[in-house]
């Protein structure tokens, strides 16, 4: 199977599995936002709690050059480590959020 499909389907089986099984709240919808054509995979909360807005991004992940790039993560699931797991090699695995001079220290990819 080509790589980036196989990653693919892993963000987004790892993306539907959190909503899933994730707490829910009443008036905020959880929006997957899957655009394969560009690699740009989202979940955002969108809704209304105790009349205020509430809208932002839960996660976000990318596929750029062959490697998953992990850009946010406002969950408490260590997402790299759910995307080794999933069988993604940590020189695949991107930490986005990491400034690039801190990602040397990391065991992931640089860039």
């Amino acid at each position: 199977m080509d790589k980036i499909f196989q990653y693919r389907e892993i963000i987004k089986k790892l993306i539907t599995d959190y909503v899933n099984y994730g707490s829910r709240r009443d008036d905020i919808d959880r929006e997957m936002i899957f655009d394969m054509e560009h690699d740009h995979y989202q979940l955002v909360n969108v809704g209304w709690e105790n009349r205020r807005r509430v809208y932002g991004c839960v996660l976000h992940l990318d596929i750029k050059n062959g490697k998953i790039w992990l850009q946010y993560n406002g969950t408490e699931i260590d997402f790299a480590e759910e995307l080794v797991k999933e069988g993604v090699p940590k020189q695949d695995i991107v930490i986005g959020f990491h400034s690039p001079f801190m990602r040397q220290f990391t065991e992931y990819a640089v860039g």
